[in-house]
């Protein structure tokens, strides 16, 4: 599977430009390590999500111990996530962070959705590209 070609370097300046797992939507994301808590500030349309920045690194972690293809399962904070998803571990209590890697109340899900580009954007994960059911796997 060949990764994409990103645009951007992750910055607020220059924000990386992804697209959702099935290509569908287009969303940019940057790191934003100033804040309190540093974030990876997602942009879809006029709606902005965030997430706690060291989800990068322990995505990434979780994966390479799963050792195999992951469903992404990606559902809105008020839906409940699939089992065994990449979504369910975005929120679990037994994640390194103790649940939601989401910064904002209400807009805290779409985990599944928004961060598996930005791993396979850096290289360190495939994800796959299906119109739905997508999964994701550690490089």
């Amino acid at each position: 599977m060949a990764k994409p070609t990103i645009i951007g370097d992750g910055t607020k300046e220059s924000p990386w430009q992804l697209k959702t797992p099935p290509g569908t939507s287009e969303y940019t994301m940057y790191r934003d390590e100033t804040l309190d808590i540093p974030a990876l500030i997602c942009q879809v349309g006029s709606t902005k999500l965030s997430y706690q920045l060291r989800c990068i690194e322990d995505l990434h972690k979780m994966l390479k111990t799963h050792g195999d293809w992951m469903p992404l399962g990606g559902a809105d904070e008020q839906k409940p996530a699939a089992d065994r998803s990449v979504e369910a571990w975005g929120r679990s209590p037994e994640n390194p962070v103790g649940g939601w890697y989401g910064l904002k109340k209400g807009l805290r899900g779409r985990f599944g959705v928004y961060v598996p580009p930005v791993l396979e954007a850096l290289g360190l994960a495939e994800v796959e590209h299906n119109p739905k059911n997508n999964r994701m796997r550690a490089i």
